[in-house]
């Protein structure tokens, strides 16, 4: 019969691991904007410094109430949160039938229920199934990321594009993106978060809406 101190360590590795996801989701978008009928160095020259300073507008965006006030992260956020849940529930079940079948193998290895053949094929399946489960949550954890990176894309690409056809009329030097105290202090008065997002769930309506009437 095997020797039940051949298999210790086996047993050991047949704990299963939970997968876990924190979504950080930043966002930056800086524009400087230049005279169009000056070259650099002439309009250095001809505008003394204290008055290119007077000149300058600065604006931010508070990320955390993007993150939770645009409807397109709102609902994406759900959807990543859900195939989160499902991908736990999925490695959660695969890992605790796996570790069922390890202990029930283990407890009549221990009564010598089986012979060395037998208990070496048991043993055998029992591995293949533990490869087959860290095959399966690396892959769901590739897809998930992959999924999470087409959200910041998209983010990204839509906030950078409502930001030029705002900052048109409005002609900022530079919008910055404050979240937490990465900005030591602003003006409120500098703050145009309400603004971009009423302008962002506009146009996402506006998109979502003509999407809907296209698939009729």
């Amino acid at each position: 019969m095997i020797q039940k101190t051949k298999l210790q360590n086996f047993y050991i590795k047949m704990k299963q691991k939970n997968l876990f996801y924190a979504m950080a989701m930043t966002v930056a978008v800086a524009f400087s904007l230049t005279s169009c009928n000056k070259s650099p160095k002439a309009e250095e020259a001809a505008t003394p410094k204290s008055e290119a300073q007077s000149e300058l507008k600065i604006a931010y965006v508070e990320v955390d109430s993007l993150m939770t006030q645009y409807e397109y992260c709102k609902e994406y956020s759900l959807i990543l949160e859900k195939k989160s849940q499902n991908i736990q529930a999925t490695l959660q079940q695969k890992g605790q039938a796996l570790q069922s079948a390890a202990a029930n193998f283990q407890q009549k290895l221990q009564q010598n229920a089986y012979t060395r053949e037998q208990a070496e094929q048991i043993q055998a399946g029992l591995q293949k199934q533990n490869a087959d489960l860290e095959a399966l949550q690396q892959r769901l954890s590739a897809e998930f990321q992959e999924e999470t990176a087409k959200f910041n894309e998209a983010l990204h690409d839509s906030l950078q594009h409502f930001i030029a056809k705002y900052n048109k009329d409005k002609k900022y030097t530079m919008i910055l993106s404050k979240s937490g105290d990465n900005i030591l202090f602003a003006d409120k008065s500098a703050d145009i978060t309400n603004d971009v997002i009423s302008g962002l769930n506009k146009a996402y309506k506006k998109g979502s809406a003509s999407e809907k009437k296209g698939k009729k």
